[in-house]
């Protein structure tokens, strides 16, 4: 197939991950069973016009090494380009969840108001959710206004496996930070 979106499962230690990438950019990095896998699946294929192939590309073996360092506390940061599959409003609010500092939660009306339609929580919710590349658009960084954790692709225990990876993490990352300048 000429147009296709190599995907790769990759092994994290709170479940399993659908990497997938087109054109030297990642566009897929979700929880391989999330219930929506079909719905967000078919956003991406319609949209690059391609079909799935199992594989390996440069992107891919990129994406798990920073994944893997991600999880063992290496790094805080990717540097993987991203293709982002979806609405300009969806863009717009995965674009400013990869503002959400490391370690750090906000609440969806707080996302809200970051994009200035703060009477649009439901459909900033909505987009969050509709993100087909977690971790690296740390979507599990909101949380809802009570401070308590609310759905998450991945499931709640995933979410809350990487909010503690990254709290456990943080101090050495701040210190780095202030290091380097």
């Amino acid at each position: 197939m000429l147009n296709s979106i190599t995907t790769y499962t990759y092994h994290s230690p709170c479940g399993d991950i659908l990497l997938g990438s087109h054109n030297s950019s990642l566009c897929l990095c979700d929880w391989k069973y999330r219930k929506t896998r079909s719905t967000i699946d078919k956003r991406i294929q319609h949209a690059l016009k391609a079909e799935y192939c199992e594989g390996i590309t440069p992107v891919i073996e990129s994406a798990s090494h920073q994944l893997d360092r991600y999880f063992s506390g290496e790094i805080c940061r990717f540097d993987v380009p991203l293709l982002f599959v979806g609405t300009e409003f969806q863009q717009r609010v995965w674009t400013e969840l990869r503002h959400i500092p490391y370690a750090a939660t906000i609440s969806y009306l707080q996302l809200a108001e970051l994009l200035g339609i703060p009477k649009a929580v439901r459909a900033v919710a909505n987009a969050n959710g509709a993100n087909a590349i977690s971790i690296f658009v740390p979507c599990h960084r909101v949380i809802g206004a009570s401070g308590k954790l609310t759905g998450y692709a991945g499931g709640f225990n995933a979410k809350q496996f990487l909010i503690n990876l990254e709290c456990s993490h943080k101090d050495h990352f701040d210190v780095m930070h202030q290091l380097n300048r």
